[in-house]
């Protein structure tokens, strides 16, 4: 049973290229065309960017550059080994940026809301920063009675991965903790839980 008297998952949108940019940098959580994950590439005025997780050691994060046809210059094109490689870069590379700067990202809501934070933390505003779901529509489970983050929830209820708690999945999401809230299943009659359904494939 999944508790949804609270829904505030994001509503997302197709990803589209920000006229008033001067660089923009295109992050992905898996290898995908360009072109399908955002509309407007064909008329960019400034420098584009689009770094990818290809889950393989053979990559090295490297730029390759290729024309991105159309009006557009050429596209920069890095291929990271892992998820935390990517966002290692990333967080140098904001550092570095200022004004005209637009950052989009696409994948997991896990993957997508870390860049947001990342974007936060070094001060874009919020327009500055797209985002689009795509892929698994696994969660990420906030547990209200410990804090901890369990990752990967497939189901309407996890064992909290830090109090071992069973928790409810709710629809309530926290762009605070990018993650659902988990809380306790069985809090009025301990030892009785719902049946676990799958419901984030």
């Amino acid at each position: 049973m999944l508790i949804s008297n609270i829904k505030s998952r994001p509503v997302y949108e197709r990803l589209r290229l920000d006229g008033a940019g001067r660089r923009h940098l295109v992050v992905s959580d898996a290898p995908r065309d360009l072109p399908e994950v955002i509309d407007g590439v064909e008329s960019a005025g400034g420098l584009l960017g689009y770094w990818m997780v290809a889950s393989t050691a053979t990559v090295d994060g490297q730029p390759q550059t290729a024309s991105a046809g159309g009006n557009a210059g050429e596209v920069e094109t890095r291929a990271f080994r892992a998820v935390s490689h990517l966002m290692d870069r990333l967080t140098h590379r904001l550092a570095q940026e200022s004004v005209g700067f637009r950052l989009y990202a696409i994948g997991e809501e896990g993957f997508i809301w870390e860049i947001a934070r990342l974007a936060r933390e070094a001060g874009l505003e919020s327009y500055e920063c797209q985002t689009a779901h795509a892929g698994s529509m696994r969660r990420k489970v906030f547990c209200v009675h410990c804090k901890t983050i369990t990752s990967g929830v497939t189901t309407s209820l996890v064992a909290c991965d830090g109090c071992g708690a069973h928790l409810v999945v709710r629809d309530h999401f926290s762009r605070t903790h990018a993650a659902f809230m988990g809380v306790l299943a069985d809090a009025e009659a301990p030892g009785d839980l719902p049946p676990v359904e799958e419901l984030f494939p």
